[in-house]
């Protein structure tokens, strides 16, 4: 197993992309050992709450230094995908999704539990090599998948979704229509998420996205960027913009 895995990881820092005219940089040690524990996790090899190899295991299966496998779990602990207990080992962390305030959900499920009519005006939909984005996916090369959409509660603007999306992990993306299905429950409906990581601002949106939403100059916004996991890919990355007079946050913990 030590020499597999070991090869692994040379073969990838070694061999040349061929679709680049000049090498690719290698991807650090610490990077693939977090793919690796990643994608033990999502294919079950490791099971919420089960303990994984220890430092020293790992340290010796891929033959690298203590500090690059400390480095790897370190991060993981702190994306919670993985737990550290003092004293008795680092183990998968339970998921929990379901039970933040910052829960996944469908923004046409949201609207129809308070027995509410949805519905999406599509603005964009259409490949995009913006370099941000492509930067937030982890894409060398583009295009990415880029959408737009506009979601109404009773024909009032509540939501502006700018979305970027991986074409490896969603391949017909742009073949949707958006007005029928929410790019949300597409994806969740192929590919279940392995994790996510958020941040929320309170913002000023610019002129296009007050526009689109209907509100006053200077009514501020609750801005929630989100970036999600299929595997070891970075599936899509989103700003959704909510005016803050007609929405809000709420959750169990």
């Amino acid at each position: 197993m030590n020499t597999t895995t070991n090869a692994r990881i040379a073969e990838t820092q070694d061999r040349p992309d061929r679709g680049q005219e000049t090498p690719a940089k290698a991807m650090p040690a610490y990077e693939q050992i977090k793919r690796y524990v990643i994608r033990r996790i999502s294919e079950g090899d490791w099971k919420p709450g089960g303990l994984i190899p220890s430092e020293t295991e790992l340290v010796k299966e891929f033959g690298v230094a203590r500090m690059t496998v400390s480095r790897a779990l370190r991060e993981l602990t702190t994306e919670r995908v993985l737990t550290r207990v003092q004293g008795s080992g680092t183990f998968v962390a339970p998921q929990r999704y379901e039970s933040t305030v910052l829960e996944i959900r469908n923004i046409a499920d949201e609207i129809a539990a308070r027995g509410h009519r949805h519905s999406a005006r599509v603005l964009t939909l259409e490949p995009s090599d913006d370099p941000q984005a492509l930067e937030a996916l982890g894409l060398a090369s583009g295009p990415a998948f880029h959408s737009c959409i506009v979601h109404s509660e009773e024909g009032e603007p509540i939501q502006y979704e700018d979305r970027y999306v991986n074409p490896k992990v969603f391949p017909d993306y742009l073949e949707q229509d958006f007005t029928i299905e929410t790019p949300n429950h597409y994806m969740v409906r192929l590919a279940p998420i392995q994790r996510a990581e958020f941040r929320i601002y309170a913002q000023k949106p610019d002129a296009y996205v007050r526009r689109h939403l209907l509100m006053d100059i200077g009514e501020p916004c609750l801005q929630l960027w989100r970036r999600t996991w299929v595997g070891d890919d970075v599936a899509t990355s989103v700003q959704l913009w909510h005016p803050a007079s007609r929405f809000h946050l709420a959750g169990n913990v």
